[in-house]
């Protein structure tokens, strides 16, 4: 990162990280997790090069704040719906804490790559891979055109193609 993008960053730091922590705090209610998701806005802000841009740095500082919160909330959910997925099998079938614990990278990992989706082009992607719908049916249920459906798939599959294989992957 060039000198200068390095100070824009450092600037805006400086004069915005209080008020972004003090508003994740009120929305989680949680200083310490409010104390991540500000460090890990930050960290977004330089990945994405925008810093010396910006007209509206509150704006911009709560748009990428909230993705992090959403996401954060989702991978919440998704573990809660696992949890009492586990809670309602009879102890012979519930899985050991290994293979918990590989579920649940597994679970982590697909919503990593499916974080980088923007939130129709996944509701679309998870509505045909996980629910088996047919595009007419996704189409009707997001209320959007087979055309859009079609398009939000070939987004979902295009950015999926293009991330980096992990370990133990092709």
């Amino acid at each position: 990162m060039p000198a200068a993008a390095c100070q824009d960053v450092e600037t805006l730091y400086r004069d915005h990280r209080a008020w972004l922590h003090a508003w994740l705090a009120r929305q989680l209610g949680n200083a310490f997790e409010a104390s991540d998701l500000t460090q890990d806005t930050f960290v977004n802000l330089m990945a994405s090069r925008q810093a010396e841009r910006l007209q509206e740095p509150r704006a911009y500082l709560t748009t990428l704040a909230k993705r992090l919160l959403y996401n954060r909330w989702r991978r919440r959910d998704l573990e809660r719906a696992w949890l009492e997925a586990l809670a309602s099998l009879p102890p012979e079938v519930s899985p050991s804490p290994e293979d918990y614990a590989l579920v649940r990278e597994a679970i982590e990992a697909v919503d990593q790559w499916l974080s980088g989706l923007a939130p129709k082009v996944r509701q679309a992607f998870l509505l045909r891979r996980l629910d088996g719908m047919k595009h007419t049916e996704i189409a009707q249920e997001m209320n959007v055109s087979l055309a859009t459906v079609e398009r939000y798939l070939k987004q979902a599959l295009l950015h999926l193609c293009s991330l980096p294989a992990g370990p133990g992957h092709r």
